[in-house]
């Protein structure tokens, strides 16, 4: 009878622990970790089966890695602008030569090659059968020094002469059922994931070794897991939301390495042990990272997509500390400096720039907003007229006298504006409507809104899916008083293919909501303003800035804005100490 009530019991309790769980399911969140945790789990299981593997002649190895590196295809630096390409090529051959060095210590004479993957998200390195090393832009860029560089491609040389990755490919093809010529079908993420616990603290001890016998510090493998910790800590125990420094693709593919290699600290504990061993404790002076510069620069664009714009200007004049001669770092610094309303340094840094690079419509545009922004109207032409004189090429450019007739409109009226756009014949230039559409920008800038809408209008009548030319006219429009038609061109329909490829999307989407909150503020629709006001001023923080708004926008946007900061000021204040603060129109 016990016996039965027993049975009873069990089969109630898991019944309702069966309709508990339909209930309340367990959420999980979906990522791309979830792969690397599942290969790092099996490959750390695989490793311990009692498999008896006939050892790949080095041919065989060499061969198999180099079909899997042409399969695999990882060369992420093609199709790219020219400067890009240059910094792709230059860290390619920069890992090359201190790979090539490490390399040379290893006890298997193979063909290295090593590989650079140009993917800030891609925080990892990994190695083929037969000599291939792969290491990712996210990894790179978190390092100080090129020893930090020789550890890490030690520790994946170390993967290859230790027959880790041969191994590898053995036990994959035995668990898929394919034969070894059959071998494209292995994912590459197999190779990403971490090997045994000993096999990874095999490659970290001989790793080490390889790079102290090539000349550099063992101190460089310490400060990479030190650094390897503190993401552990911040970004996998904290669960810290990623910031401008890491993507939260990164975050989550650190997440994976954690789960599939050995604790850092017991990594650290066996390299001091090996310095003690191999009384190596005076190595300690380490080499610049000579590539730092690019991923400076890569970082300081990053801090701006993220509106931290004190941090990425700090960033791009790091990179220039380092580098002077980098284009796309003076870009990031103007346009930062920009954003947070220094204009002289905005303009300066365009400037610099434009001697640099070859000129294009947007570069110069930037340049031309800066001197304007600087309100200095008469010295601002001139610096742009001595910009023309020395680019003579951009003289018969439609979009550089487009600049030079707004500045001087500005400068000096309508009459030294149409004398630049003028030809020799008596004729005005003909402009494309895009051209047209900015000039009717200018006209705006110098106050002159009739003209604006005019010009812009006709503008838009040509190009109806521009969101440039719709935003500039819906501004030019407020101006007017004529709200309801500001508001629809706000709210108009935007094509984001080309020409709209030349500004930044998500800005101009914002500078949308700036422009519907202000017409609606100004025709008492004061709950939706506060909406989209709310939405857009977290997404482009320059919109709070008075300074920024005023130099840049007219008179009548920069009061409005300060009503909207009032009031929005004025309902957090009345709202009680515990609520959930409410955003008007959500």
């Amino acid at each position: 009878m016990k016996r039965w009530i027993a049975l009873v019991f069990v089969v109630i309790s898991g019944i309702a622990a069966l309709a508990w769980s339909v209930w309340r399911p367990v959420e999980v969140q979906v990522s791309p970790a979830a792969l690397l945790y599942f290969i790092g789990d099996t490959e750390r299981e695989l490793s311990r089966l009692p498999v008896s593997l006939t050892r790949l002649s080095d041919q065989e190895e060499i061969d198999i890695g180099s079909r899997l590196a042409r399969y695999y295809s990882l060369d992420s630096s093609r199709n790219l602008p020219p400067e890009q390409a240059r910094q792709a090529k230059v860290v390619a051959d920069y890992l090359s030569r201190v790979g090539g060095s490490v390399a040379a210590r290893a006890h298997r004479k193979l063909p290295y090659r090593f590989h650079y993957i140009r993917d800030m998200d891609f925080v990892n390195a990994f190695a083929l059968p037969g000599g291939h090393v792969y290491i990712g832009a996210g990894l790179v860029a978190l390092m100080d020094t090129e020893d930090e560089l020789a550890a890490v491609l030690g520790h994946e040389i170390e993967h290859i002469d230790h027959y880790h990755c041969a191994e590898r490919v053995q036990l994959e093809a035995r668990l898929r059922k394919i034969p070894l010529g059959e071998l494209l079908a292995i994912p590459a993420t197999v190779f990403e994931a971490g090997y045994s616990k000993d096999q990874e603290l095999e490659a970290d001890r001989e790793g080490t070794r390889l790079a102290v016998w090539a000349g550099y510090s063992p101190h460089g493998a310490i400060r990479m897991f030190e650094t390897f910790e503190r993401l552990d800590q911040e970004y996998v125990r904290r669960a810290r939301s990623p910031q401008e420094e890491l993507s939260m693709l990164a975050a989550q593919t650190i997440g994976g390495y954690f789960r599939s290699h050995p604790p850092t600290s017991e990594r650290v504990e066996q390299i001091r042990k090996l310095i003690a061993d191999e009384h190596w404790q005076g190595l300690t002076r380490e080499r610049d990272l000579e590539v730092a510069y690019i991923f400076w620069t890569e970082r300081a664009w990053r801090a701006f997509a993220a509106h931290h714009y004190e941090v990425a200007a700090g960033r791009a004049k790091r990179s220039l500390e380092l580098d002077p001669d980098q284009p796309s770092a003076v870009v990031v610094l103007g346009r930062a400096e920009f954003a947070r309303a220094n204009f002289p340094d905005a303009a300066a840094a365009f400037r610099k720039a434009l001697d640099k690079l070859s000129v294009d419509e947007e570069l110069l545009e930037d340049y031309s907003d800066a001197l304007a922004a600087r309100l200095t109207p008469a010295a601002s032409l001139e610096e742009f007229k001595a910009l023309l004189a020395k680019h003579r090429e951009l003289k018969p450019w439609p979009f550089a006298n487009v600049e030079l007739a707004g500045l001087a409109l500005v400068a000096r009226g309508e009459g030294a504006a149409r004398a630049v756009l003028t030809t020799a014949g008596g004729k005005n230039l003909s402009l494309p409507p895009e051209l047209a559409g900015r000039y009717g920008w200018w006209y705006y800038r110098a106050g002159n809104f009739d003209r604006g809408v005019e010009l812009l209008g006709s503008a838009v009548r040509e190009r109806p899916a521009d969101p440039i030319l719709q935003t500039y006219l819906g501004w030019a429009l407020v101006e007017q008083r004529n709200l309801e038609a500001a508001i629809q061109r706000f709210n108009s329909t935007y094509d984001w293919s080309a020409p709209a490829e030349r500004t930044h999307r998500a800005r101009l989407s914002t500078e949308r909501r700036i422009g519907l909150a202000v017409a609606q503020w100004q025709s008492h629709q004061f709950d939706l303003a506060l909406g989209e006001f709310a939405r857009a001023s977290v997404s482009q923080p320059e919109w709070l800035n008075p300074q920024w708004v005023k130099a840049v926008y007219s008179a009548g946007v920069a009061k409005t804005i300060e009503e909207l900061k009032a009031e929005q000021k004025k309902r957090r204040a009345s709202q009680p100490r515990n609520a959930v603060p409410r955003v008007p129109g959500f």
